[in-house]
Order: structure tokens, then sequence, then C-alpha cells
């Protein structure tokens, strides 16, 4: 099969735009990840990731701009929560700069290590933090499940196109 160079369109640079742009089209599943500090903290986060099964590592990004990193760069354990398709409205909260994130609409419990752990997840994890790693404007958090459940029950909560949507069969 030979390449028709004259159809193909011309390549853009990769910029900030482009790559936000690109991943636009990468449908990811949703997770609010969570800490315990003065008072506590969390963000949503679509760059959830299992690392390895032995140990059970997992993995996730963080702007060093963030609201939450001042904690998350100190705390030893955080909570990772999975979200189920309805819960458009918890993972719309922890995203939103500003939002009172542990306010009156959140139901939450203080878990194993102090680490806040939401209601009515699919699953959630408390992860010991093993290392967070340098990455551009970012920290990529590697950590370690120590305990956890998956009562819930229902389809995950994805992101794509700006949006969270639920899967379609």
């Amino acid at each position: 099969m030979t390449a028709t160079p004259d159809l193909a369109p011309a390549p853009t640079a990769a910029t900030p735009e482009l790559f936000r742009s690109v991943f636009r089209r990468h449908a990811a599943g949703v997770a609010v990840i969570t800490a315990a500090g003065e008072r506590p903290v969390g963000f949503t986060a679509t760059s959830l990731t299992s690392v390895a099964a032995e140990p059970p590592l997992i993995s996730f990004g963080i702007g060093v701009s963030s609201s939450t990193w001042p904690v998350l760069s100190e705390a030893a354990y955080v909570g990772v929560h999975i979200l189920g398709e309805h819960q458009h409205e918890l993972a719309a909260t922890f995203a939103r700069s500003g939002a009172d994130r542990f306010g009156p609409s959140t139901e939450w419990s203080s878990g194993p290590a102090g680490v806040p752990l939401l209601a009515g997840v699919s699953a959630w994890l408390v992860c010991r933090v093993v290392t967070r790693v340098p990455a551009g404007d970012h920290r990529i958090v590697i950590a370690e499940a120590v305990v956890g459940e998956h009562s819930g029950t229902g389809r995950p909560l994805v992101y794509h196109q700006g949006r969270f949507t639920a899967l379609r069969d």
C-alpha cells in the first residue's frame, strides 16, 4: 500500500492546544483523588492508571499549580475513587476551581490513615505514596494500594470530548 502525500493533512506543531485537542478524543475513566491535610483536598483525575499488580501500584498526574498539590506533595496516603455514570455532579465539583469540594453536598468520611473517602462510588482504594516524578508542569504520583472496596454497581463515568458521559452499548 502506498501513501498519497498530497491527500494527507499537513501535520500541526505539537502545541499545548493541539495536545489537549488530541486527548479530548481519548475516552478516559473518571476518578477522584483525595488526601488529608489541615482540610481535606481532592481533584478529578482522568489520568489514573494501573501500573502493576505485584505490588499493586497505581499512578496519576497532578499539576503543580493545582490548589490540591501543596497537600498532595506531602501526603503519605491518598484515596482513589472510581466514579459511576450517575456521579457527573461529583466529578464536576472536584474538577471546578474554587469549589467547596467537601461541603454539605459531598458525602464522605475519614478512612484508613485519615484519608477522606467519598460515599457511593463504584470502588475505592487507599494507597501509600511511593514516589512523585517530575513531568513538565505536573507530577506523576505512584502509589501502592493498601486497602479498598469494589462493591459499587453500574457503569463507569467516562470523560470524552471535554465532557462527562457514560458508556453506550
